[in-house]
């Protein structure tokens, strides 16, 4: 399972998709890849940092969205003052 997590002030909200799914073209999936890789690009282009992450291994900041990765967080830009 895929997942992207995006942090925000309201908590943390995730789009998940089926990367299995998507390689037989099940369109449910396909569909749930393109959102969250819609989402990506909205967050990125408000300056959000994105991060891959795997179990036993060091976090990965991205700049492309990964289709195959187990779970992408996207940490908003913060802003002091």
């Amino acid at each position: 399972m895929g997942v992207l997590r995006v942090l925000s002030h309201h908590g943390d909200d995730r789009y998940a998709w089926e990367p299995s799914a998507v390689e037989v073209g099940d369109p449910a999936a396909v569909e749930a890849v393109k959102e969250a890789e819609r989402i990506f690009a909205e967050q990125r282009a408000k300056g959000a940092t994105a991060v891959k992450v795997m179990p036993g291994k060091p976090a990965e900041r991205i700049d492309v969205f990964d289709p195959a990765a187990q779970e992408i967080v996207m940490i908003p830009r913060v802003v002091g003052g």
